[in-house]
C-alpha cells in the first residue's frame, strides 16, 4: 500500500497547512481529514489553528498506511521530511511515497511538479537554513525522519541540530560534509588513508598556481575548493585555458568564498562513473552503479554542468570493479572519517575515473548526498522500503539491510533552459507533460526547476528543469522510452542532449530542437 498522497495540486505554506484531525488509534487504520488550505484561519507557525464551517467544504479522507498488529507488521511507521526542491528531491519523494512504512511525505521547499504529482506535500516557505524552524515543524507534524537532499544545508549544520533535538536525520554532520565542502579536505583524507586519486596541489596564490600549471602542462584540471553548485571545475585543454581558470576563481572571485583557494589536479583520461554507498558511520552498503553526463553538449563537449543525463546500471563498473571501489575507496574513507572523529552517516557519492592506462578506479571527488540526476534512475529502480533503509542508516544498522532492485535498466534525460550552464531566461512555458508521461511504459518525469503561472501552465524557473526518466528491460529500451517522452514535450525555451548513454549504446541521431 502506498503512503499518503496529499494531491491538492498546490504547495502549502507553514501557517496554512491543512489541519489534521487524526483519531489516535495505535496500529489501526486511521482517517485524516484535510481541508483546502484557504479554509483555514491561522496564526503564526506553532500556534493553534482552527477552521469554520466544516460542512461547507469538501474534506479529503486519506487512509494512513497503519497496519494492524493483527497483520504481524513490526516495521516502524514514520512520516518523512525531504529537504530540497530539485529533481533529486522529487525522486526521493517518489520513492518514499511508495515505501510501505511511510505514513506521509513532506518536502521543503519542494516545487510545483512535486506538489502536483501528489508525491509529497510541499512546504514552500519553510526556511531550511533555520534549524529551529525545521525542528519546530518536525515536532508539530510528527516527522520522524529528515532526509537532506542538497549539500548546502548539510555543510551549514542542519543535521547536527536535528540530531541534538533527537530527530533522525539522513545526511552527514557539517564536519563530515567537508568531504564535499572542501576538496582540499577530501584530498587530505585520500593522502592519509591511501585512497587512489589524481595528483594535486592546493593554491591561494595565482602566480604560484600558474607556475605549477606551466610545469605540469596541459590538459590539466582547476577546481574551486568549496561548493560552487557543480560549476567550480574547469577541465583546461590548453595552458591558456588553465591560466584563465585560475584568474576566474582566485583573481576575479567568480565563486566567492568557495574560490578562496583552488586545487590544481592532473588530468585523468578514461571513463567516468558514479558510485553510491549508504553509510551508517561504520558500515557501507553499495547501491546500483550509474553513469552521469557532465558536459553540456553531445559527444561530451562544452562546459561542465550539474549533469545532463544518466543511466543505471553502468556497464563500465563491472562487479569486479565495484568490489575494488568498495575495498580501496569507500571503506577506507568510512574508517578514516571514523578515526578522524567525524563519523559519516548518509550517502557517499564517489565520482570516479576508470583510468584508461590502468583500468583501475581513481577518486575524482566526493559528494555527500545523492547525485542529481543519478538519484532519479536509482529511485525508479529501487524496490526496497526507502524509509526503512534510511532509518537503518541513521541507527547504525545497515549491516542487517539488503536492497532489492527492479530488473533491467533506467535512463534519465535532463531538459534544461537555453543558455544553461551560463545565463538563461526564466519563465518560458512548458506544455504536454501529461502526454509525455504516458508516451511509453515506465516513464516518470521529475521536476527540478518549475513553477505554475496564473493560467496553470508549467514554466521554467531554473537551469536544469526536467528529468525525463524511463525504465526498460535493458538500456536500449530505457533510452528509447525516455526520448519518446522527451519528444512529446513542447518547450521552445529548452534543450537536451541527444546522446545520453552513448558510451554504452550506439548513438541514434536525434534533434534537440522542436
Amino acid at each position: 500500500m502506498a503512503c499518503i498522497s496529499h494531491n491538492f495540486g498546490a504547495s502549502m505554506k507553514i501557517d496554512r497547512l491543512p489541519v489534521a484531525r487524526q483519531r489516535q488509534v495505535p496500529n489501526k487504520i486511521s482517517q485524516l481529514f484535510f481541508l483546502q488550505p484557504k479554509n483555514f484561519i491561522s496564526s503564526k507557525f506553532g500556534d493553534s489553528q482552527y477552521y469554520r464551517g466544516l460542512n461547507r467544504y469538501q474534506s479529503y479522507t486519506t487512509v494512513f498506511n497503519s497496519v494492524s498488529s493483527d497483520h504481524g507488521s513490526s516495521e516502524e511507521r514514520i512520516s518523512v521530511l525531504v529537504i530540497g526542491g530539485g529533481g533529486r528531491e522529487h525522486s526521493l519523494c517518489y520513492a518514499l511515497k511508495r515505501s510501505q512504512s511511510c505514513d506521509a511525505v513532506f518536502c521543503a521547499p519542494g516545487n510545483a511538479g512535486i506538489s502536483n504529482s501528489g508525491d509529497a506535500t510541499c512546504i514552500e516557505d519553510l526556511d531550511i537554513f533555520d534549524s529551529s524552524t525545521v525542528i519546530g515543524f518536525c515536532r508539530k507534524w510528527g516527522v520522524g525522519l529528515v532526509v537532506v537532499g542538497p549539500e548546502a544545508p548539510l555543510v551549514s549544520g542542519l543535521t547536527n541540530d536535528l540530531l541534538k533535538a533527537g530527530i533522525h536525520a539522513f545526511g552527514p554532520s557539517s564536519e563530515a560534509a567537508a568531504l564535499e565542502g572542501s576538496k582540499n579536505f577530501m584530498k587530505s583524507i585520500c593522502d592519509k588513508y591511501g585512497i587512489p586519486t589524481a595528483k594535486y596541489e592546493t593554491f591561494t596564490d595565482p602566480l604560484a598556481a600558474k607556475k605549477y600549471i606551466k610545469e605540469q602542462g596541459a590538459p590539466i584540471v582547476v577546481k574551486a575548493d568549496g561548493l560552487a553548485a557543480g560549476k567550480g571545475v574547469i577541465v583546461a585543454m590548453t595552458l591558456q585555458e588553465a591560466f584563465e581558470a585560475v584568474d576566474t576563481i582566485l583573481v576575479n572571485g567568480s565563486f566567492g568564498k568557495a574560490g578562496s583557494s583552488i586545487i590544481v589536479e592532473e588530468f585523468l583520461e578514461g571513463e567516468e562513473a558514479s558510485f553510491f554507498a549508504l553509510v551508517d558511520g561504520e558500515n557501507a552498503l553499495p547501491l546500483e552503479s550509474a553513469q552521469d553526463h557532465k558536459r553540456v553538449g553531445d559527444g561530451d563537449t562544452g562546459p561542465n554542468t550539474g549533469g545532463m543525463g544518466a543511466y543505471c546500471p553502468a556497464p563500465v563498473l563491472t562487479q569486479e570493479l565495484q568490489s575494488l571501489v568498495m575495498s580501496s575507496i569507500i571503506l577506507p574513507t568510512v574508517k578514516g572519517m571514523s578515526k578522524e572523529g567525524c563519523k559519516f552517516v548518509g550517502v557517499l557519492y564517489a565520482g570516479l575515473m576508470i583510468e584508461k592506462k590502468s583500468g583501475l578506479p581513481k577518486l575524482i571527488e566526493y559528494n555527500v548526498r545523492f547525485g542529481d540526476p543519478e538519484c532519479q534512475v536509482l529511485m525508479v529502480r529501487l524496490e526496497s522500503d526507502l524509509a526503512q533503509v534510511l532509518l537503518a542508516a541513521c541507527k547504525g544498522e545497515l549491516n542487517s539491510v539488503t536492497l532489492e532492485w527492479a530488473p533491467g535498466s533506467a535512463m534519465v534525460v535532463v531538459m534544461a533552459s537555453n543558455g544553461y550552464p551560463g545565463s538563461y531566461v526564466k519563465g518560458t512555458k512548458i506544455q504536454n507533460l501529461e502526454e509525455a508521461e504516458v508516451a511509453a511504459p515506465g516513464v516518470k518525469i521529475f521536476h527540478a526547476g518549475t513553477t505554475v503561472d496564473a493560467d496553470g501552465n508549467y514554466v521554467a524557473t531554473g537551469g536544469r528543469v526536467l528529468g525525463v526518466t524511463a525504465k526498460g528491460k535493458d538500456l536500449e529500451e530505457a533510452r528509447n522510452r525516455a526520448y519518446r517522452a522527451v519528444e512529446e514535450i513542447k518547450w521552445e525555451g529548452g534543450f537536451y542532449r541527444t546522446d545520453i548513454g552513448w558510451r554504452a549504446l550506439p548513438v541514434i541521431q536525434k534533434s534537440s530542437n522542436w
